[in-house]
């Protein structure tokens, strides 16, 4: 009972955090700027621009129907997570308002520097959907439409969320300026990076594919000089028709030169490739 609880907690307390963080990006920088956002979230601030709404009930209210639909369609163990993520969103916004209203957080609100407050909303809200996505959440809205229509259509996730959120986007140009348009273009791109920055992992290394004749060679001094591990492949030229072995290595950045030196040391003919890989799993990088 308490190990599935303590699992429960790994995932939904980053999802919680994750939630906050994105509900601070939008009232701190996004709502008081009048920029945009996509999904259900962009309808909830097109409906708080134009009639005032709160951003916190309209979001809820909104993804109750998907709620619905999507837990008889795509499934309770699916569903269960991407609810308490869309509840805990409201929640934080409703606490937020809260805050604002009563004094407590001033929102930062430029007249003339757009562009300081775009890259700012963009970092806060890529920053809290990346926390959210990273341990499996959602934040309701375009996801559960995605999912559904990807399950009983077959289309394509990345091709309906995009579509939706031009589309929302796009209507905001009936409330807002075009230059809002453009710098909400500029926070989406910059919180896509945040997104990518965070669910493929902060800590970066370099893979090397090595093609070889001396690739047995090179693996035992990559393996003696540096300790990391090394896999081998057999290979055939297909010009040359000779032999070779492909060795395949991952090291830290900062072993990069290292290990250069060493192939170009054991065999100066080596065909390098370097590729860079993201969140490594393993002994002599980060534990699962």
């Amino acid at each position: 009972m308490i190990k599935p609880m303590a699992e429960a907690l790994r995932s939904w307390l980053p999802v919680a955090l994750g939630t906050a963080v994105y509900a601070f990006g939008l009232h701190y920088f996004v709502i008081p700027n009048e920029l945009m956002e996509g999904g259900l979230t962009g309808i909830s601030l097109l409906l708080n621009y134009a009639f005032d709404f709160p951003v916190s009930y309209t979001t809820l209210l909104l993804n109750v129907p998907l709620f619905v639909v999507g837990w008889r369609t795509i499934g309770r163990t699916a569903m269960v997570l991407t609810i308490f993520g869309t509840v805990m969103l409201s929640f934080c916004l409703w606490a937020m308002e809260l805050a604002i209203h009563r004094g407590w957080i001033v929102p930062f609100r430029s007249e003339h520097d757009f562009f300081l407050a775009t890259l700012y909303a963009g970092v806060t809200i890529g920053t809290g959907l990346g926390i959210v996505f990273r341990f499996g959440g959602t934040t309701g809205g375009t996801d559960i439409v995605a999912r559904l229509l990807n399950k009983t259509k077959g289309w394509s996730m990345g091709q309906i969320i995009l579509f939706v959120d031009v589309l929302v986007i796009g209507s905001s140009l009936l409330y807002i300026p075009k230059e809002k348009v453009l710098y909400t273009l500029v926070a989406v791109f910059v919180a896509s990076k945040a997104i990518d920055f965070i669910t493929e992992g902060s800590y970066a290394a370099v893979a090397f594919t090595i093609m070889s004749e001396k690739g047995e060679e090179l693996a035992r001094t990559i393996t003696r000089e540096m300790d990391r591990g090394v896999t081998l492949f057999p290979a055939k030229g297909a010009f040359s028709n000779a032999d070779k072995t492909v060795v395949y290595s991952v090291v830290s950045r900062n072993e990069t030169r290292k290990l250069k030196t060493i192939v170009k040391r054991v065999d100066p003919y080596a065909f390098m490739i370097l590729s860079d890989v993201h969140d490594v799993l393993g002994e002599g990088f980060r534990s699962h």
